[in-house]
């Protein structure tokens, strides 16, 4: 015998819950184009919230069965004095002219409109970083002193009210009344058949003797139902309540290191694509760590860990040193974040330049201080020109921490999307 079980439960606009669901995995693919070009046009402060999204309607169509005309008709057409059967003409270009509308007119002479539907800042989110994994996932379990759960165990004789268990109080209370009055309920129920005795075999009238035996037994019998009658339903020594006790929770926490150049070749335009950048992998992280702390560094010829604000906003000239950010991250990681507590990432964004006395020594911290301590170091060179020497030299690391370390030319703002999730496919990561 089968079953089946219908959900009808209700999202806030009133649609079923499973019929979207349904909906949104049908339409994957489509909706999935939709959210990739969102991505690039929108806004940075927008990137987090949901978006609507537009859906053509011949991807929609499904394949239906009709009864055709069948037989041989011939219709007439009232008011048509021009043409006769065979006749060709002309069909009118633009499918019409005239309208006041900002849209184009079809080419076929008729149109349909695109399906429009609003999608959730979880499913916006659901879609963008699709098919998309953190690679070195292996310090996910690290505990954490701040966060606890409370876990089941087993029944206390003290509590709150709101803890208490109801039906081992009621069975505690019954198995009580039971253990006091089961001699008293035995030795009533001796004497109730006793008196039913007596008076089914005496007869009547009865004598004095007999009245007084028949009295005292349906004395004692009150006696005894008075005072079964007065034990409590329940007493305070029934009452039991569920024990939780508070259990240290398992607690994945991040730190993600944002480092940028702000010297005088990095302009204002190739900050923003960098902003896109960082604030794409801040979102991605959030969906596998409940704790993330971001830190800032950004430097010219000399390196300091500044504000959101200062790191994209404020304006500094000067060379590139890109050692003296790479030593501050060094330091901030062996003083505040130590390895085996924290699940550290790095991103570095840039537009290549470096001193070329400086490459050595970019190359030992990087070897030595930062790609054996993090789980991941991301690197993005902005801009039209060649590949620098910065680019070079993390070509050659990427070679020798090919698990953990990746990098990414990208020209502007929509090329970033595209260049992440290069970054970070699942693909990739399971191969390494």
């Amino acid at each position: 015998m089968s079953s089946y079980i219908v959900d009808r439960r209700l999202n806030s606009k009133n649609k079923s819950t499973v019929n979207r669901q349904r909906f949104l995995k049908r339409y994957r693919k489509q909706i999935k184009e939709a959210v990739s070009d969102a991505v690039n046009k929108r806004k940075l402060e927008d990137m987090e919230s949901g978006d609507s999204i537009s859906i053509p309607k011949k991807d929609l169509s499904e394949p239906v069965f009709s009864h055709g005309p069948g037989g041989k008709r011939s219709i007439v057409h009232p008011g048509n004095k021009e043409f006769v059967a065979g006749d060709k003409f002309k069909r009118p270009e633009g499918g019409g002219q005239g309208g006041a509308g900002e849209g184009q007119a079809s080419d076929s002479g008729e149109g349909e409109d695109d399906f429009v539907f609003q999608i959730s800042q979880a499913e916006f989110l659901e879609f963008m970083f699709e098919d998309l994994a953190l690679p070195n996932m292996i310090k996910m379990q690290l505990s954490s002193d701040d966060e606890f759960n409370y876990k089941r165990a087993g029944i206390s004789e003290v509590g709150s009210p709101n803890q208490i268990n109801i039906v081992r109080s009621l069975r505690s209370a019954h198995a009580r009344r039971i253990a006091l009055g089961g001699k008293k309920r035995k030795l009533r129920r001796i004497l109730r058949e006793e008196l039913a005795e007596f008076i089914e075999t005496t007869p009547k009238p009865y004598s004095e003797k007999q009245k007084k035996h028949k009295l005292a037994l349906e004395e004692e019998i009150a006696a005894l139902t008075s005072k079964l009658n007065a034990l409590p339903y329940i007493d305070e020594f029934d009452l039991k309540f569920n024990l939780r006790v508070k259990n240290p929770q398992p607690s994945p926490k991040a730190v993600m290191f944002c480092v940028m150049d702000v010297s005088g070749s990095m302009t204002q335009e190739i900050k923003d694509t960098a902003k896109r950048f960082f604030y794409l992998l801040y979102l991605f992280l959030q969906r596998s760590y409940k704790k993330i702390e971001v830190v800032f560094i950004r430097h010219h010829t000399q390196a300091t860990e500044v504000s959101e604000e200062d790191f994209f906003y404020s304006r500094e000239t000067g060379g590139t040193v890109v050692s003296s950010a790479l030593e501050l991250m060094g330091d901030i990681i062996k003083d505040r974040y130590p390895p085996e507590q924290w699940n550290i990432y790095g991103a570095q964004a840039s537009d290549g330049d470096n001193w070329q006395n400086d490459q050595a020594k970019c190359n030992e911290i990087m070897v030595n201080s930062i790609l054996p301590m993090v789980q991941y170091f991301s690197y993005i060179e902005i801009g039209q020109q060649e590949p620098q020497e910065l680019w070079r030299l993390y070509t050659r690391l990427k070679a020798q921490f090919s698990d953990r370390f990746a990098l990414s030319k990208v020209r502007d703002n929509s090329e970033i999307f595209p260049v992440f999730r290069e970054l970070f496919k699942r693909q990739r990561v399971q191969k390494a």
